[in-house]
Formats: structure tokens, sequence, C-alpha cells
């Protein structure tokens, strides 16, 4: 019972703390209430939890005989941030509604894999509870990691939807998407940079 435990409080953990799909997320909830951002968070969670799935079933074997698909993973990833932390910052302040605007189902899919925070997290999981030769465990662990990760980006999100006040205040949400979308970026160079 110990190891499930131990799943829980390591998924809580990588999945609560700020990264680049965390603020992103919360970004969201503020611009766009929590329901409209819930195909961000839903995308977001599909995607992560396909990538522990292949992380588990082999994927970081193929990988780790590749040594230039990290180097690959670090500047796509910073990249596509730092184009996500533009959008933010220069979305406009008025709270109007775009189809083409809102955040979409696979913009979180894909920021999961190309983000640095979740390949981390797969890869020293499932080496963590030595994933690689026990398909029920690691079936265990998906299932924790799934819920928890759910549970997390929709905290996100609801976080983000209860400072929706800013959009009351004069250049609240210009200042917020500044914030958060300067943030975004300058996490994505520190994850460029940190290796």
């Amino acid at each position: 019972m110990s190891i499930f435990i131990a799943m829980f409080f390591f998924s809580l953990s990588m999945s609560i703390s700020p990264g680049p799909v965390n603020l992103t997320i919360l970004s969201a909830g503020v611009n766009y209430g929590f329901k409209r951002s819930f195909s961000l968070v839903s995308g977001a969670t599909a995607g992560f939890t396909i990538l522990l799935i292949a992380v588990g079933l082999g994927l970081s074997n193929l990988v780790a005989q590749m040594p230039l698909f990290y180097d690959i993973l670090r500047y796509a990833g910073t990249g596509y941030m730092c184009y996500i932390g533009y959008k933010i910052i220069v979305s406009r302040p008025e709270i109007t509604f775009k189809e083409e605007q809102l955040p979409r189902y696979r913009h979180g899919f894909l920021m999961q894999w190309l983000n640095p925070k979740a390949w981390i997290a797969c890869l020293s999981g499932v080496s963590a509870f030595s994933l690689n030769n026990s398909p029920d465990l690691l079936l265990s662990f998906v299932c924790i990691y799934f819920l928890i990760c759910y549970l997390s980006l929709a905290a996100w999100a609801l976080l983000g939807s209860k400072l929706q006040f800013l959009t009351k205040r004069r250049n609240g949400i210009k200042a917020f998407n500044i914030a958060m979308g300067g943030t975004l970026m300058i996490v994505a160079v520190y994850l460029l940079c940190s290796h």
C-alpha cells in the first residue's frame, strides 16, 4: 500500500507545482474563465498521460539511444513556450471571446510533449517506481497520475478564474498578461539554460 501513497505524493508534487503548463492554464483561467479553459486542462492532462504511458512502455529506452533528442526537445520546448508566452503578452485585454482565441485542447496536449518538466516527471516517475518491468504497477501509476494531474491543472484554472477581478481594474488584465507571459518566457529560457 505504501507504494501507492508514494505515487500519489509524487504525482501531486509534480502536477501542482508551478511550471509552464500551469502558468498557461492560470492565465487562461483569468482571461477566459474556468469553463472556457477546461479544454486546455483536458488537453494537457491527456497529453501528459499519453506521454507517461509511452515512457513507461519503453519510449525512454529509445530516447536514451538518441542523445540529440534532449537537445531538440529543449530548443523546441523553449521556442514553443516562448511563443505561447508572447501570445499571452499580446492578447487583447478586452474580454471578447473569439473562437480562434480560446484555449484549445491541442495546445494543452502539445505543450506537455514539448515541456521539459513533463518529460522529467515521466522519466523520473517511471524509474523511481521501476515501472518498466511491471505493467500492473504502470497502470496504477498512470491512473493515479491522471486523476491528480487533472485535478491539479483544474485547480490552476479555477485559481485563474478567481483572479478575474483583474478585468475590472484599469489595465489589470494587460498587466497580468504581461507578467504571466513574461514569466512563462523566463521559465522556458531558464529550463533551456539549466542543462
